[in-house]
């Protein structure tokens, strides 16, 4: 290969990996923006807590292109569903910081360890940090929120229909948002491991 033929393909190169960079980015969060629409309220929590499995895209682009990768498909996925908010953007913030907070973790997890065990590890440490997460989320910016336009008596009471025994705000976060979310996250680490080697092949170009 001449001086030239080489010089071409270490600039060719990496233009085609940002190419594939942005290319699998944006479809994923395209992917991610619509499954937002296919959203089911679940037994066992109030209804107008809903499951989606939009933060499936994001743990995928978490382990094919890297924790950035994760956090922009949340980002984007949320940006492109500010025009239908019905939360002043609120809902789209904690969204995208639980979705950050699910994909960031397993993609650094993973970036050091790529091989099924450490796709399963760092699956893991991505779902029980959205759980975690959940629940400062949840009790500092959603509620307070909600509260803007309800008593928080009320949010409380939609809660003791189904276990009369809470109380408080943070009790019903504790007993029912952050289970929640960690098993919203555990069926997308299960989808996840299902379909990654299939995927990765398109996903890694």
């Amino acid at each position: 290969m001449s001086d030239y033929s080489q010089n071409a393909a270490t600039i060719v190169n990496p233009v085609h990996k940002r190419i594939r960079y942005m290319t699998v980015t944006g479809l994923l969060s395209a992917v991610a923006f619509i499954l937002q629409f296919f959203e089911f309220p679940i037994p066992l929590v109030p209804s107008f807590i809903k499951m989606d499995f939009s933060d499936l895209p994001e743990l995928l682009g978490a382990f094919a292109l890297g924790p950035v990768s994760g956090a922009i498909i949340a980002l984007i996925k949320n940006v492109l569903h500010l025009p239908l908010s019905q939360s002043g953007g609120v809902g789209e913030l904690c969204n995208f910081l639980l979705g950050a907070g699910f994909a960031v973790p397993a993609g650094l997890v993973y970036k050091y360890n790529k091989t099924k065990k450490g796709a399963i590890i760092a699956s893991f440490v991505g779902a029980f940090t959205m759980a975690a997460l959940s629940f400062p989320i949840n009790y500092f910016i959603t509620y307070p929120f909600y509260e803007m336009m309800m008593p928080r008596e009320v949010i409380i009471a939609a809660y003791q229909v189904i276990l009369p025994a809470v109380s408080t705000l943070a009790q019903c976060l504790l007993v029912f948002n952050v289970p929640f979310t960690l098993f919203k996250a555990l069926c997308s680490v299960v989808i996840t491991m299902l379909v990654y080697k299939k995927l990765s092949p398109i996903l890694h170009g």
